[in-house]
């Protein structure tokens, strides 16, 4: 079981493009640039069921597996422990995020118990992985080309972060940039899952 759970981060890597791939060919005229990766399962949407079926839950296994293997097999490495819990935390909010869907209208300015719990899950999940890839960059138990790696993995994140921000108080694209700055902590993470492998 080790043996699989060890390309965990690396399926989940390839599992999540594919997810929310899928799952968009089933919400007409669903917008990528536009719209968030969440409005796929929130309230109302077409594939408000679907959606968390084939992307947060097995997402969050996935996820959990790695972040268990990393505590597991290198428990001498309290660093890396550290990794593998934040990791951990990183898939269980990925199942909070589907259980409890975001509303309809991401603009709204009431928002439901529910969006706000699945909100506050995704903001752990964004720190989550920016603060795995800075236990990377501080120890040199790591390589210095997966510490430069993550530093750009994070810059990039935090970059993204901001571009979202303006374009979702400009309603314009901030769909494009959660993509972009997920993309970013995703990549961290089939980086780290390749050197972990490797």
């Amino acid at each position: 079981m080790d043996g699989l759970m060890q390309y965990a981060g690396i399926a989940a890597s390839i599992w999540i493009v594919l997810g929310v791939f899928v799952a968009s060919l089933f919400y007409p005229n669903y917008s990528h640039s536009r719209q968030f990766c969440s409005e796929l399962g929130a309230f109302d949407s077409p594939v408000q069921k679907l959606s968390p079926a084939i992307n947060n839950y097995p997402l969050g296994f996935l996820f959990i597996a790695f972040g268990y293997y990393l505590v597991s097999e290198f428990a001498p490495h309290v660093l890396t422990i550290f990794i593998g819990v934040m990791v951990m935390v990183h898939g269980l909010c990925t199942w909070i995020c589907g259980w409890f869907p975001m509303d309809a209208d991401p603009y709204t300015t009431e928002p439901s118990l529910s969006c706000q719990i699945h909100s506050w899950s995704g903001v752990v999940m964004l720190i989550s992985l920016i603060v795995a890839p800075a236990i990377v960059i501080c120890s040199d138990f790591y390589p210095s080309y997966l510490r430069i790696f993550s530093a750009i993995c994070i810059l990039g994140c935090i970059g993204f972060s901001y571009k979202l921000a303006q374009a979702f108080s400009a309603k314009t694209v901030p769909g494009l940039y959660q993509r972009l700055s997920y993309g970013c902590q995703i990549l961290w993470l089939f980086g780290f899952s390749c050197f972990i492998v490797s």
